[in-house]
């Protein structure tokens, strides 16, 4: 049974990824926190006696879940309200980096231009805008296993789908990616 200091240690090591998936999920910051907020609240009231090792795979599976239903109330308000906000292009000029914890060896650091900085900033930001860019389930499942590091079968149960639609979304998601970071020029 996970102890509060334990719990309290998981929702800490796991908040700046989750806010960032929610991020890419809902294309909204406020929102990303509160499904967040939501999230934690939700694992610590209702699973917060469970043990440690599972706590990982509960949150997941909590975050998904109150992203979806996220999405579901969205539907309902754009279908009773017509915002004219919600015809707007989002800012994505924030602190935001999906890729900011990539780390250069010493040697690479000293001897990158700072032509070669910008060409890779410019990449990882196109990297970024594709990525938003998948459908739903595709991006989830694509951050699951190469943003979160899950394996396959805890990907599906965070999912709630069987094993093999996650491979077919990280196929489809990866095929998308390459052929889009290609016709833009960028090879990896």
């Amino acid at each position: 049974m996970a102890t509060e200091k334990e719990l309290s240690d998981f929702l800490k090591s796991v908040e700046r990824r989750a806010f960032k998936r929610s991020v890419y999920h809902v294309r909204d910051e406020e929102a990303a926190l509160d499904i967040v907020q939501d999230s934690m609240m939700k694992l610590a009231e209702h699973y917060g006696d469970k043990p440690v090792n599972e706590l990982p795979l509960l949150f997941q599976r909590i975050l998904s879940n109150c992203t979806l239903d996220w999405f579901r109330r969205q539907k309902t308000r754009k279908a009773l309200f017509s915002n004219l906000s919600d015809f707007e292009n989002l800012d994505d000029d924030g602190d935001f980096d999906l890729l900011e914890h990539i780390q250069l060896s010493s040697e690479s650091q000293e001897s990158e231009s700072a032509e070669d900085t910008t060409r890779r900033a410019q990449i990882f930001r196109e990297i970024e805008e594709q990525i938003a860019a998948l459908p739903g389930r595709q991006r989830e499942a694509f951050l699951m296993r190469y943003w979160e590091e899950m394996d396959v079968a805890e990907t599906a149960a965070a999912m709630g789908c069987s094993e093999g639609s996650v491979k077919t979304h990280c196929s489809r998601a990866v095929h998308a990616l390459s052929k889009a970071l290609k016709a833009k020029g960028i090879s990896l």
